[in-house]
């Protein structure tokens, strides 16, 4: 295998999409440092796993030699992308800006390395833009070209209200890339719009187009909605290192491959031999483990994820579970099914109410860790071990 075929495969990993291909390998064949772009607006203090997996990527393309530029949108976070929004995002003050830029710059040198990585924000061209130059990005482009975007469509289409500023954001966004003189941008699946007015602003500035790197996104820990903190699903990088190695422990037998496979830096040769492994009778609790030691190691250090694995097995020894657990099945749907009626469907509760009950007083137990969330989805793929008070076991397997 060639040099440039080896980073092809190791840049289309877990990757939804690379547009387009034969460029990329064009702009590899050339030898030099490429100019490798993501943009994060910093909407919330912390990052969480979610975000991380475009800063692997952009790792990814750091070990192959390129120059990562790590943009902090600190000038669109105050418009507000309204991708996949149904709605209009409040923007935020320049305030609230400034400190969530502050612990992102922090945080993502968990992941890169800080020497060969540019902090770059996009206020720094963008205000000196001025109304003029705004007026001019705007001209090149219609209302017609951005009602092609998805969620402006199904806005209007609604009669929902799209503010004019929102359309600016798609511009801004491009014209990040015409001012960067990036060679590759990365961006979630939810970006194509934006990501593709890059490339269309390159052409018009006389720049060589970008390519595209379209990176799925990730499910949160309910293995069904993106990673969000609104919704509570999610793991963040600055949390305590027993929270993300309990975290991590918590998710689907199914969605840990897809945590391994966007999350994990071992080699596409190692998660598969684990999955052979997984497929021949080793337990699955095992290879998560290996996942959230891996995790805690990258975000709090090997001591911190020796630490959290002893506190984990030794809580689980202290809620010894028997080896004689009957197993139960319980249909979940597609939509999964909160925890209080899969009690009741396991044959743990005489009713969902009495479930609710049980939860709200300590009593019930989700593989050995107290459960404290009633409403908590669980979903198809999953094989948990439920306990109530202390004699009633299930391994519940849900389909």
């Amino acid at each position: 295998m060639s040099d440039v075929q080896a980073a092809i495969e190791l840049i289309k990993r877990g990757a939804d999409a690379l547009l387009i291909e034969a460029e990329l390998i064009e702009k590899l064949k050339s030898g030099r440092p490429l100019r490798v772009k993501a943009g994060f607006d910093p909407t919330a203090p912390d990052l969480h796993l979610g975000h991380t997996v475009l800063i692997n990527k952009l790792r990814h393309f750091q070990e192959l030699g390129h120059q990562i530029l790590f943009l902090i949108g600190d000038f669109t976070g105050m418009i507000g992308d309204p991708s996949g929004k149904n709605s209009t995002r409040p923007p935020l003050s320049r305030e609230q800006i400034l400190e969530n830029a502050r612990t992102y710059q922090e945080q993502v040198f968990k992941i890169l390395d800080p020497d060969r990585t540019e902090i770059c924000f996009n206020s720094s061209w963008m205000e000196g833009l001025g109304s003029a130059g705004m007026i001019r990005l705007a001209a090149q482009q219609t209302v017609a070209r951005m009602l092609e975007r998805d969620d402006f469509a199904k806005r209007y289409g609604s009669n929902q209200p799209i503010a004019i500023h929102e359309f600016l954001y798609p511009l801004c966004q491009g014209y990040d890339s015409v001012a960067m003189k990036a060679d590759v941008e990365l961006g979630g699946t939810d970006q194509r719009f934006n990501l593709l007015m890059g490339r269309e602003l390159q052409k018009h500035h006389g720049q060589a187009p970008q390519c595209v790197v379209m990176m799925p996104l990730l499910e949160g820990l309910d293995g069904v909605n993106k990673m969000s903190k609104s919704l509570g699903n999610y793991i963040g990088i600055a949390e305590p290192a027993k929270e993300i190695f309990g975290k991590t422990m918590s998710v689907s037998d199914d969605l840990m491959w897809r945590y391994y496979d966007l999350l994990s830096f071992r080699s596409s040769a190692e998660i598969a031999a684990l999955r052979r492994d997984v497929a021949e009778g080793r337990n699955p609790r095992d290879v998560k483990v290996l996942l959230a030691q891996e995790l805690v190691a990258r975000f709090h250090g090997a001591g911190a994820a020796d630490e959290a694995l002893a506190d984990f097995e030794a809580r689980f020894q202290r809620n010894a579970i028997p080896d004689d657990v009957p197993e139960v099945r319980v249909a979940v749907g597609a939509d999964g099914l909160p925890l209080f009626q899969v009690l009741k469907q396991a044959g743990l509760t005489g009713t969902t109410s009495e479930a609710m009950r049980m939860i709200e007083q300590g009593a019930v137990r989700l593989n050995g860790e107290r459960a404290e969330d009633k409403g908590r989805v669980l979903v198809a793929g999953e094989t948990v071990v439920l306990q109530v008070g202390k004699r009633k076991f299930a391994s519940v397997v849900l389909a």
